[in-house]
């Protein structure tokens, strides 16, 4: 992922205009589709409009973020105009990628994509929760595959942003397997994504979150760096990155055994975290449902396993950190807890597109308040 020019983001748009279609038109309607239709809609619109040439352009205009020195991040071999990327779940086989990198994210994850293609567990499995700002889904890693995504990222004429590929097993896979499938994923499409993130935080397939204790996690990262250093050779490429996406429904005990194996790995960073099995504080008649919640209830819970991370590795070992993100104040909490870069989702679906413009104005002015002249001077400022 080369550097991009300063005016990679358009200037934004001071009239609030773009912010009042959503809020206005966009919500109401997409609010009274069931969920998942709601999310082929942007899936389908965002991907048809980023294959017509002037679109993406007019995007930028609307929603774009100029990129800043003092937002922009280098690491994990990658250039990041800005700290905000979108996290996996949205764009799951990689249709969309030049219509959200239009819309002002300095990353984003495609996936969670398996080997095969599967069509996921039973509708409906996608569920708002308008009260709490939270989504319930029990989507199951629906996707059309390895070789399919491998296909739509082989399209991409142009790449604005580091495209990180999200991978996981298939359902069928026993746990004794499945590094088989991330290494297969791996193959697949290692000559498309900028990086990867090995995916074995998500409680909606069975015995996945397993995979994060013990032997099963040591092993599974060890044939995960074994088919990167395969693949690098192969490639003649330099190193690519991986990161290891994981659960915040884990003990203090078993957070230091899992960042301690990750760390031992060689991986080079951790996202925290997927969305969690926890109900605690919720009474929508949607919070019963099975599966994993996203949104502002995960807030606090995943800024403190930042926290415990950070503090364990003393900083050395990079995070991206996710979950309940809504304000520029949100993601400077992450921030200051220890994650260098961070990542919406629900956010977008409740504020729109907008979101990434006011979360990246409010970062430039907390930075400001504190004194910083870059980002990076707060990331793990609460520990000093």
């Amino acid at each position: 992922m080369k550097k991009t020019e300063s005016s990679f983001f358009s200037v934004p748009d001071q009239n609030g205009v773009s912010d009042l279609l959503y809020r206005s038109l966009a919500k109401p309607l997409l609010f009274k589709m069931d969920p998942e239709q709601a999310h082929h809609l942007i899936i389908g619109g965002l991907s048809g409009m980023g294959s017509i040439r002037p679109v993406p352009s007019g995007l930028r205009v609307m929603y774009g973020v100029r990129e800043t020195s003092d937002l922009a991040v280098d690491m994990f071999g990658c250039h990041f105009p800005t700290p905000v990327g979108l996290a996996a779940g949205l764009d799951k086989n990689g249709q969309a990628v030049t219509g959200f990198s239009s819309i002002g994210f300095g990353f984003m994850e495609v996936g969670t994509v398996t080997p095969l293609a599967q069509p996921g567990n039973d509708q409906p499995r996608l569920f708002r929760l308008p009260p709490d700002e939270a989504l319930v889904n029990r989507m199951g890693f629906n996707n059309l595959g390895a070789e399919a995504m491998a296909g739509e990222l082989a399209r991409l004429t142009e790449r604005r942003i580091p495209v990180a590929v999200n991978i996981g097993k298939n359902k069928a896979t026993s746990n004794e397997e499945a590094h088989l499938d991330y290494a297969k994923c791996i193959r697949a499409l290692y000559d498309y994504a900028d990086l990867f993130v090995v995916n074995i935080s998500s409680p909606n397939t069975p015995d996945l979150r397993n995979l994060q204790h013990g032997n099963e996690l040591k092993e599974l990262l060890a044939a995960v760096m074994n088919e990167m250093e395969t693949q690098r050779k192969r490639a003649g490429s330099s190193v690519k990155s991986v990161l290891v996406k994981i659960a915040p429904d884990v003990n203090d005990q078993e957070l230091e055994y899992m960042v301690s194996t990750i760390a031992d790995s060689g991986v080079a960073g951790i996202i925290a975290t997927n969305t969690t099995i926890s109900r605690e504080g919720l009474s929508h008649q949607h919070a019963k449902e099975t599966g994993g919640l996203s949104g502002k209830p995960l807030r606090d819970r995943s800024t403190e396993i930042i926290r415990q991370i950070y503090r364990q590795t003393e900083g050395k070992l990079p995070i991206i950190g996710s979950g309940g993100i809504f304000t520029s104040e949100d993601a400077y909490e992450k921030i200051k807890a220890g994650a260098s870069l961070v990542e919406i989702y629900t956010a977008l679906i409740y504020e729109g597109p907008e979101v990434n413009r006011r979360i990246h104005a409010g970062l430039r002015e907390l930075l400001r308040k504190d004194g910083y002249s870059h980002i990076s001077e707060a990331v793990g400022a609460e520990h000093r």
